[in-house]
This record gives C-alpha cells, structure tokens and sequence, in this order.
C-alpha cells in the first residue's frame, strides 16, 4: 500500500514529518553499490493512523516481502487491507473530507499486490506496483451490500534511509495513483465515483523495513 497502498488519511502528513524527525541523524543513504542482503520486510507507518481517535478509522493493515534481485533492483510482494467512505480521486482541497462527497456506507479493500523497484542514484529510488483488489461495499447500517474487483496501479519515488548498520531502512515517498479496473460498485457509490477521475496525485509514501 509502502505498496505501499498510497492512502489519503487525516493527519497523514504530520505522521509523515513525526517520523523522519524521529530518524536517527546519522542515518544514510542506501548506497546500491555496495552488496545489500537478498531479504527484508516492510510495512507502512501510516498504519499509525488506525490509533488516531478519527470517526472513521482506516483499518490499513500492510506486509511487505521483498527479495533483491540484483543490488539496484528489488521484487516485493504486498499484502494489503483498508477500509475508505469516499472516492478516492478527491484531489487534495475543500472536497476532501466533506461528507456531500462520501459514499453511502464504506468499501473493504483485500489484496496482495507485487511492486518492481529500481535505485536510480544512491539512495533515490522508483517503483512501479500492480495490486489486485477484491472490494467488499457495506452501507451505512453496515451490512454487506456486494462484492466487486478494482486494480491499483502505482508509480512511486523516493528516498531509502539506512539506519542501525543497514539492519533498518526508512524510505519516504511520493505516489501517483491509477485504478483503471473498478467494477460491481453498487448505483449510489457508482454516482459518487463518477464525479472524480480515477487517478490521485502527490500521494505521501512512509515504510519502514527490516533487512533479513
């Protein structure tokens, strides 16, 4: 989701800044020369937002494997869920957050997604992810309504921090967003939808992994 899924949460950006001003001073850049070990984990800091006391909290849950297949490039395997009341074209403004633009109940999100990443320039990376999502579409009483299929694809640049004698990395991002695939949505939360584009840009990115 980071696939990092790229979720548009209140008091994510200040999640973000608490983070990088937590990181060590000494930490480094990854320097993809040097030879880096083949495994690691990872998950999103931002699942931190399921403990702000929000009237609809995400329920964002993330796992990440990855595997270097050479020192610059990495494989990694998602395995994310979320919940969201709203499009999730809202450009940032006034419309985030009003709740004229929510759906008439929530959507669960399940998927397990798989992400190429490529370090361009010491510890500058880009990342390319296609996640696969099985929606679950609840109304406003919480019950299920139907079930539908959306593809999430990702495009994402950053920064891998190394910290701790490269035992732990912090990476912070930037996504751009882009589901092309968004099916079964039920008539009321379809004509929520149609009112936004199906892409999202400037989409904050915060992982933290641990090298195996």
């Amino acid at each position: 989701m980071s696939y990092s899924r790229h979720i548009v949460i209140p008091g994510m950006s200040a999640l973000l800044v608490l983070a990088l001003r937590g990181a060590p001073a000494n930490a480094q850049a990854v320097e993809p020369e040097t030879e880096p070990k083949k495994h690691f984990v990872s998950t999103s800091l931002f699942m931190l937002a399921n403990l702000l006391p929000l009237d609809d909290p995400p329920h964002f849950y993330q796992l990440n494997y990855g595997y270097r297949v050479t020192p610059k490039d990495a494989l990694i395997v998602e395995a994310i869920t979320w919940r969201y009341q709203a499009p999730l074209g809202i450009p940032y403004g006034t419309h985030q957050g009003d709740p004229d633009e929510a759906f008439p109940g929530h959507v669960r999100d399940v998927g397990v997604g798989l992400a190429y990443q490529r370090f361009i320039w010491k510890g500058v990376y880009s990342a390319l992810h296609a996640t696969p999502f099985v929606q679950t579409y609840f109304d406003a009483r919480g019950e299920k309504i139907q079930t539908g299929f959306q593809l999430f694809m990702t495009l994402r640049f950053g920064y891998s921090f190394r910290l701790f004698d490269d035992r732990i990395f912090l990476e912070p991002s930037v996504a751009f967003t882009y589901w092309p695939v968004n099916t079964n949505l039920p008539a009321s939360f379809q004509k929520q939808e149609d009112k936004w584009p199906n892409y999202f840009l400037f989409e904050p990115g915060l992982n933290l992994g641990v090298n195996l």
